[in-house]
C-alpha cells in the first residue's frame, strides 16, 4: 500500500505541477505575505498604503491638499493635488501606460530612483499594486499636464484601459477609489469610519503645511461617535498640537512642553518632537517614521530614550543629586508622554506593514538632535525639571526594591527546591532578564544547552508529548514525572495554590520543532499552563519560540525561513536573480548546529518570540474560523475527554483550512 501511494505521489508531481503565478494572482492567493493577515488591522492597512502615497507627495512639497472620502457602499477614495502618477507609456512595457504598471506590477513605484522623493513612507513598490489586487474594484483618475484620464480594474486586473476624459486646466493630482474585496476580507470586513478618521487625523498632525479634507457618509458613523461627516484637518503646530490634544495642561507636571523640529545637516530628513510629563505617571510614546505609525517602536524611539535619560541624569549630577545615577531609560519613559516624528531617507522597516523602524542610524540622529536641546530646556525650566527628576528617582527606587525582593525570594526558593537533574539552570540569581526554554527531547536539549547564554538562559528537555491535563484527573497530573519536573524547575505549584511570585524566570519559552508534532507538544504545554498556571499567561510570561524550517544559501550568503511562505518571499527578494539557491529543511531542533540555533531562535537580538496572550480577557479570537470562542470552551472542546466535540469542531471549520501539513 505504501509503495502504491509513493508511486501515485510521484506520478502527480511532474512539470505540470509547477505553477507560475502572476503578481496579482500571488497577492490574492497569499495576502498575509504582503499585509500581515486578512483581519481588521490588515483591512485598514490598505487605506494606509494609498494615503501614504499622497502624504509622500505633500512631504516632498508637491501637494497642499489631500482628500479622503468614505462611501456607504464600503468604498473609499483618496486623492491629492500633487504631480499625478505619470500616464505616458512605460519605457519597459511600451504598450501600457505607467499608471497601469504601477497598479498591477509588484516592485514598481517612484521611490526607487534617487531624487524623486527625499523621504517617503512607501518604499517597496508594492502598496498600490497590492491594494489593487485585494480590491473588488479600483478606479484611478490622474490630472496631469492639464489633461484628465482614468483607468479601471477588477480584482487587480485591468477592466477599462486608460481613457482620455478631456481637459482639466484647473486640476492636478491623483485620485484612487477602491472597494476592499469581500472575497479576501469576508462579508463583514468593512472599513470603520472611526479607525480611518484617527489614521487621517494623525497624518494631518505630521504634515503641518497640508490640509486634509475629510468626508464620510453619515450611515458609516456609529451612534454616539464624535467623528464628523465633514472636516478640514490642518494643524500648523504639528506634533505639539497632537500632544496638547492628548494631554491637557492640568494633567501634566509643569505647563511647558519640550517641543521642537530640526532638519538634519548631512543628509535629507528631519525630526519633530513634543514631550510632556503627566501627573498620573502614565507614560506613552507615540512614534512615526516618514509619517508611518511605528506602533512597535524601533531605533528612533531608542534614540529618544537615550537622549532624555542621559540629559536628566546629567542634570541630576550637576545638582549634586546622587540618586539620579540609578535612573534608567525605563524609569524616565514610564513617566513621559512623547510624540516623535522622524523623516529619513531610505528607512528600514521590520516588514511591509512597517510597524517597527530598524534603521541603525536613526538612534544616533534622534539622540544627537534632542540631547543638547533637552539639556538647555531643563536648565530653563528648573521647577519642572526637578519634579520630573524626582518622579524618575521614585520609580527607580520602587524598581530596585522590587528587584531586591525577587532576588531574596528566588535565592530562598532555590535553596528549598529539588531542581530536576536534566535542568541546565542559569547562573543569575535574580529573576530579571532570565528565561527557561522547554524543549522536546534530549537531542534538541543538547543543542539548546550548547547554544544558550549560561548566565540568563536555562534549558529543560521534556520527553515527547506530555500528559493532556484537560482530560486527566488531578491525581494523574500530580503523578506525572514530566509535569513534576517542570513545576520544580519553574519553582511553582499547580492550580489554586499557584503563586506568580514563586516563578523563577521572567520568560517561559516553549521551543518545539517547526512541524505538526512540535505544534501538538506546544498545544499540550499551553493547555497545562492555561488550566493550571493561568496567572503566568495573564502576566505575559509565556512565549513560543519561532525556529526556522529552512536554510537558504548562495555564494556564501545564507538566510533562514520560518515557513514555506517566508521561504518563497526570500527567494523573490533577497535571493532573486541568477544563481542556484541551496535550500535545506530542518527536520528538528536536534539537527541544527548550536550556532544556528543560537542565531535564529535563542539570541534575544536576532530571534522572533511570540507572546501567548488571552485576547480580550476571557475570549480568544480564532483567525482560522473567523469567530469568537470562549477560551474555556475552546480548551475543553479541543483538548477534553469528549471526542465528539473535536469531531463537531472539525466538521464545522474544515472548510476554512487553507494549508495542511500531512
Amino acid at each position: 500500500m505504501s509503495d502504491l501511494l509513493n508511486h501515485q505521489a510521484s506520478a502527480d508531481y511532474n512539470a505540470d505541477a509547477i505553477e507560475v503565478l502572476e503578481d496579482v494572482e500571488h497577492v490574492r492567493l497569499r495576502p498575509a505575505m504582503y499585509i500581515g493577515s486578512t483581519d481588521d488591522r490588515a483591512l485598514h492597512h490598505l487605506v494606509s498604503e494609498i494615503l501614504d502615497n499622497s502624504i509622500d507627495e505633500a512631504v516632498a512639497g508637491h501637494a497642499t491638499k489631500i482628500m479622503v472620502s468614505m462611501f456607504d457602499d464600503g468604498s473609499i477614495s483618496i486623492g491629492d493635488n500633487g504631480r499625478g502618477i505619470p500616464t505616458a507609456a512605460h519605457k519597459k512595457f511600451k504598450d501600457k501606460p505607467t499608471v497601469e504598471i504601477a497598479a498591477t506590477k509588484l516592485m514598481s513605484g517612484g521611490k526607487f530612483k534617487q531624487g524623486a522623493y527625499q523621504t517617503a513612507g512607501g518604499l517597496h513598490g508594492v502598496g498600490l499594486s497590492v491594494v489593487n489586487a485585494l480590491s473588488a474594484w479600483m478606479h484611478i483618475e490622474v490630472a496631469r499636464e492639464k489633461k484628465l484620464v482614468d483607468i479601471k480594474f477588477t480584482q487587480g486586473v485591468t477592466s477599462q484601459p486608460l481613457q482620455d476624459l478631456g481637459g482639466a486646466p484647473n486640476r492636478r493630482g491623483t485620485l484612487v477609489h477602491f472597494l476592499p474585496d469581500p472575497e479576501i476580507f469576508g462579508s463583514k470586513g468593512r472599513l470603520r469610519a472611526e479607525r480611518v478618521f484617527t489614521l487621517v487625523r494623525n497624518k494631518a498632525f505630521l504634515t503641518r503645511a497640508t490640509q486634509i479634507i475629510w468626508r464620510c457618509d453619515p450611515s458609516l458613523i456609529s451612534e454616539g461617535s464624535v467623528i464628523p461627516t465633514d472636516a478640514i484637518l490642518h494643524f500648523p503646530g504639528g506634533v505639539e498640537d497632537f500632544l496638547n490634544g492628548e494631554i491637557s495642561t492640568d494633567e501634566r507636571i509643569g505647563e511647558a512642553v519640550f517641543a521642537g523640529s530640526l532638519n538634519f545637516v548631512d543628509q535629507p530628513g528631519k525630526v519633530d518632537w513634543a514631550i510632556a510629563w503627566p501627573k498620573s505617571d502614565d507614560g506613552q510614546t507615540i512614534s512615526f517614521a516618514n509619517t508611518i505609525h511605528t506602533s512597535q517602536g524601533g531605533t528612533h524611539e531608542a534614540g529618544l530614550r537615550a537622549a532624555l535619560a542621559k540629559a536628566l541624569k546629567a542634570y541630576g549630577d550637576m545638582g549634586g543629586i546622587r540618586k539620579a545615577a540609578q535612573v534608567t531609560p525605563d524609569d524616565v519613559m514610564s513617566g513621559t508622554f512623547a510624540v516623535l516624528s522622524l523623516f529619513l531617507q531610505d528607512p528600514q522597516f521590520q516588514n511591509q506593514t512597517k510597524e517597527k523602524l530598524n534603521s541603525p542610524d536613526a538612534t544616533k540622529l534622534v539622540e544627537t538632535a534632542l540631547r543638547d536641546r533637552f539639556d538647555t530646556w531643563l536648565a530653563g525650566e528648573p521647577q519642572t525639571a526637578r519634579a520630573i527628576l524626582d518622579s524618575a528617582i521614585l520609580r527607580a527606587e520602587e524598581r530596585l526594591a522590587k528587584k531586591q525582593d525577587r532576588e531574596l525570594k528566588r535565592k530562598s526558593a532555590t535553596k528549598k527546591l529539588r531542581l530536576p537533574g536534566k535542568l541546565a539552570d542559569c547562573s543569575k540569581a535574580s529573576q530579571e532578564n532570565t528565561e527557561i526554554f522547554i524543549v522536546e527531547g534530549d537531542s534538541a536539549g543538547g543543542s539548546a544547552k550548547q547554544a544558550r547564554n549560561r548566565e540568563t538562559q536555562a534549558v529543560l528537555p521534556i520527553r515527547g508529548k506530555i500528559l493532556n491535563v484537560a482530560s486527566a484527573t488531578a491525581d494523574k497530573i500530580r503523578a506525572n514525572s514530566e509535569i513534576t519536573d517542570l513545576c520544580q524547575a519553574l519553582g511553582v505549584t499547580l492550580g489554586k495554590t499557584f503563586d506568580l511570585a514563586d516563578l523563577r524566570y521572567e520568560k517561559v519559552i516553549i521551543m518545539t520543532d517547526a512541524d505538526v508534532d512540535g505544534a501538538h507538544i506546544a498545544s499540550l504545554l499551553m493547555t497545562l499552563f492555561y488550566t493550571q498556571m493561568r496567572p503566568m499567561i495573564e502576566a505575559g510570561h509565556l512565549y513560543l519560540a519561532s525556529p526556522p524550517l529552512y536554510r537558504l544559501s548562495r555564494s556564501g550568503r545564507s538566510a533562514y525561513a520560518r515557513d514555506d511562505a517566508h521561504k518563497d518571499e526570500l527567494l523573490e527578494t533577497e535571493f532573486s536573480g541568477a544563481g542556484k539557491v541551496d535550500i535545506s529543511r530542518f527536520k528538528g531542533l536536534g539537527e541544527m548546529l548550536p550556532a544556528q540555533l543560537r542565531e535564529t531562535t535563542m539570541r534575544p537580538d536576532s530571534r522572533n518570540l511570540y507572546k501567548v496572550t488571552m485576547r480580550d480577557g476571557a475570549f480568544a479570537t480564532s483567525d482560522m474560523v473567523g469567530i469568537d470562542i470562549p477560551l474555556d470552551h475552546l480548551v475543553d472542546n479541543l483538548m477534553g475527554k469528549k471526542a465528539e466535540h473535536r469531531f463537531d469542531f472539525i466538521q464545522a471549520n474544515a472548510g476554512f483550512v487553507q494549508d495542511l501539513d500531512v
